[in-house]
């Protein structure tokens, strides 16, 4: 399989912080930011906190909301919608316009299936007096389970840089509720024995059903169907922690037939005391480099965590999971601590955080230990990506880059008069592989169903070009997740069965919904590492949640 080598066009402006971000379609994506004097501004005049990407023309256009979107997660529900849940509070600052408290927001969108985003399905519902939270959620995270409903992890009630016992959410619900658990919340000891560092707790849905979570040093598989802490794993090592405000990155790797065996990363982050004060706290405090991984088996959890480390140290980096399997770990910084000015040295630049990451690196997951990490073929960015960035695989194969605000308001660039660092950021760029910059053969996806159940069989029509042919033959489901503050939240790459017959590329769905949660996703056809564009699809009946159980059983190892 070739190297790809990428470089990086800077194309068009977001008009708001898309600190949000979330892939809707060939040509649209979702943008959610905070009430601010965005240059987005609503037919009223008034600035835009939402909005759609429209990657045709690399523009974008308002949407109008209720809630302050700020500081959500969310998912696509098994019918197409996607749910938004969480936010921040209002405060009095400038910009603020209408926007009402946040953080038992629901904000439902889609599905949107027009190209240009005005059809019907493409405006954001919310009707905060019926439709709501069981409690408030700041920093939570969403996941989409094997019933097509969200599970809904943690936060806080207000913003805060540590999170601690009388504000904390250390809880978990559903959306939509469960029956039998309508406006109750399942106290969590695993998120109480966390803090302070349980913000954005890192969730992954495995193969089994369960549910493995990571926060400040620690990691548990709950089982949500019987509310059981299952197992606690071994700490991450060397005393290094990746929850908020150490901030590091954890994904779920590539799951593969016949046993889907799931395997984790957690890497980046600090390997400061949780106990540490603000005042001791620096921008300029380095980051590490370790970088753990983790089979999640019997076998795996025996043998504990295998150590790593990136080329230099990361906070605040996110992962984009590539249609090969490889990850392209991107944004952040080499040093201090996400969150609003806060730190003990925070005020002479106004941020948590100094030496931004501006070159990406690459993470082989199915390479040996020692030679899964490079930064072969990728290239440095002319913009720093700080707090508040993000990035999204696109339909198109290549990656878009957008936002960064360290600070509680708009920061502009030629209107700094205290020399802050990193002002705001609306500048869009794309990552592009070598075969989308020099337009080279690639494989295409010309036909597909728009739907399939289960364990079916569906077939693709695709060419491959002869120079591709004698390489591997990968057709990945992919769901892009939820992106914000480096946390993809959802973000799952299952690999298919197939086989190729001339043009005819026949394809078998994921046995059942603990493999793949019921719901849209995108396949991608790879051949020798060049990936074609995506097509969306419908897995599973396409029914609202929560949905009975579809598919079949199998035989897996995974917890």
């Amino acid at each position: 399989m070739a190297q790809n080598t990428w470089s990086i066009v800077q194309q068009g402006n977001s008009g708001i912080i898309p600190l949000e971000l979330i892939n809707l379609t060939p040509t649209l994506a979702l943008m959610y930011d905070r009430p601010y004097t965005n240059p987005l501004k609503l037919p009223n005049g008034e600035s835009a906190w939402a909005g759609l990407w429209h990657f045709d023309t690399n523009t974008a256009t308002p949407l109008e909301i209720q809630t302050n979107s700020f500081c959500a997660s969310g998912g696509f529900i098994s019918n197409g919608t996607h749910v938004a849940v969480g936010g921040q509070p209002v405060d009095d600052i400038p910009g603020w316009g209408n926007a009402t408290d946040g953080r038992m927001g629901v904000r439902l969108f889609g599905p949107c299936t027009s190209a240009d985003g005005t059809g019907p399905g493409c405006t954001v519902f919310e009707d905060p007096e019926t439709l709501h939270l069981v409690v408030t959620r700041w920093y939570p995270t969403a996941l989409r389970i094997a019933d097509g409903s969200l599970f809904i992890i943690g936060g806080s009630d207000i913003l805060t840089t540590f999170n601690a016992a009388d504000i904390a959410q250390n809880n978990y619900e559903f959306f939509p509720p469960r029956k039998g658990e309508e406006g109750t919340v399942r106290p969590s000891k695993f998120l109480e024995d966390t803090l302070p560092a349980n913000l954005f707790p890192r969730g992954m849905v495995l193969p089994s059903g369960n549910v493995l979570i990571i926060a400040n040093n620690q990691s548990v598989i709950y089982d949500i169907e019987t509310d059981t802490e299952l197992l606690r794993l071994p700490e991450l090592p060397n005393g290094v922690r990746i929850g908020v405000p150490f901030d590091g990155f954890a994904q779920l790797l590539p799951l593969s037939p016949p046993l889907y065996e799931p395997a984790v990363i957690a890497c980046g982050g600090s390997n400061k005391p949780d106990t540490i004060t603000l005042e001791e706290m620096s921008v300029n405090d380095v980051a590490t480099t370790q970088c753990q991984r983790i089979t999640l088996t019997a076998a795996g959890v025996a043998a504990g965590w295998e150590i790593d480390h990136l080329p230099d140290p990361r906070v605040m980096a996110e992962t984009v999971m590539l249609p090969s399997g490889d990850i392209y770990i991107v944004n952040g910084a080499h040093t201090g601590y996400s969150g609003y000015p806060s730190v003990g040295d925070s005020g002479a630049t106004g941020t948590n955080a100094a030496n931004p990451a501006t070159q990406g690196i690459m993470y082989k997951s199915t390479l040996p230990l020692g030679q899964r990490i490079t930064q072969v073929g990728i290239p440095t960015s002319p913009i720093p990506r700080m707090y508040h960035s993000a990035a999204t695989l696109t339909a198109k194969g290549n990656i878009m880059v957008a936002a960064s605000n360290p600070h509680p308001f708009v920061l502009e660039a030629d209107n700094n008069p205290n020399n802050l660092s990193f002002p705001s950021e609306y500048r869009v760029e794309y990552f592009n592989p070598d075969f989308i910059t020099n337009n080279s053969p690639r494989p295409v996806i010309s036909k597909s169903p728009s739907q399939l159940a289960f364990n079916a069989n569906g077939t693709l029509t695709v060419t491959i070009p002869a120079s591709l042919a004698a390489g591997e033959l990968q057709v990945s489901l992919m769901d892009m997740g939820f992106v914000t503050h480096g946390w993809h939240a959802g973000q799952r790459l299952v690999f298919l069965e197939h086989s190729l017959s001339g043009s005819t590329l026949t394809i078998t769905a994921p046995p059942n919904g603990n493999i793949y949660a019921p719901g849209p996703g995108w396949i991608y056809v790879v051949a020798d590492g060049v990936w074609s564009e995506g097509v969306q699809i419908m897995i599973g009946d396409g029914g609202a949640p929560p949905r009975p159980a579809q598919g079949v059983p199998v035989t897996i190892t995974s917890l």
